[in-house]
């Protein structure tokens, strides 16, 4: 096992902006600055799930941020990822009190007796869609992202399923495979707006 690196701010932001260190950095940010942010979703109505794909989403703003050169240090790296998550919670509040009030005015104006086919066809035309890219993925990375998305497995559980060392090693390995089916995404526009507009109907 490799022996644990410490960072500055400036060595952490350098290793990430050159991306020669770019895992240790990944895993010091996970050691250092995940527990107050997992604490503040927490605290906030969030579930462990929900605090660890926080978490996640904000690790990769905030290296995305830093490999354009758009950090500025004018906080601390702590100080701008517990922002990253407040941001990332609340918009994930706001987005999940709008489909509570879309199925409920729905719920509201139907018919009882009538078969509810339309969600089942959006479904499954998203899920097709989201197949479809997949599959220019890797076995590994195809089966990390089914097993996280589809089947809604904890990190925990796909250390099980997938043998890798430790729930470290599947939340870089899963951040690695977001990067590439969004690389893949920006290489087809279409595929994009596809999945955007079911998503938002």
């Amino acid at each position: 096992m490799n022996a644990k690196i410490n960072f500055s701010d400036a060595a952490l932001a350098e290793a990430i902006k050159d991306k020669r260190n770019l895992n240790q950095a990944i895993n010091f940010l996970y050691q250092e600055h995940a527990a107050v942010t997992r604490s503040f979703i927490m605290g906030r109505g969030g579930s462990e799930q929900d605090a660890d794909d926080i978490f996640q989403e904000t690790v990769i703003s905030f290296i995305d941020t830093v490999q354009k050169g758009k950090f500025r240090f004018e906080s601390g790296i702590r100080t701008f990822l517990i922002a990253i998550s407040k941001n990332l919670w609340l918009n994930e509040l706001r987005k999940r009190q709008r489909s509570d009030n879309r199925e409920r005015l729905f719920e509201i104006g139907r018919n009882p007796e009538d078969p509810d086919v339309t969600e089942a066809i959006v479904d499954r035309e998203l899920k097709q869609q989201l197949q479809n890219l997949l599959a220019g993925l890797g076995d590994s990375c195809r089966k990390i992202l089914t097993l996280f998305y589809y089947e809604n497995l904890s990190m925990k559980e796909m250390v099980a399923h997938l043998h890798y060392e430790n729930e470290q090693v599947v939340r870089n390995k899963k951040y690695k495979c977001l990067q590439q089916l969004t690389g893949m995404l920006k290489e087809n526009p279409v595929a994009a707006k596809q999945i955007a507009e079911l998503i938002n109907k």
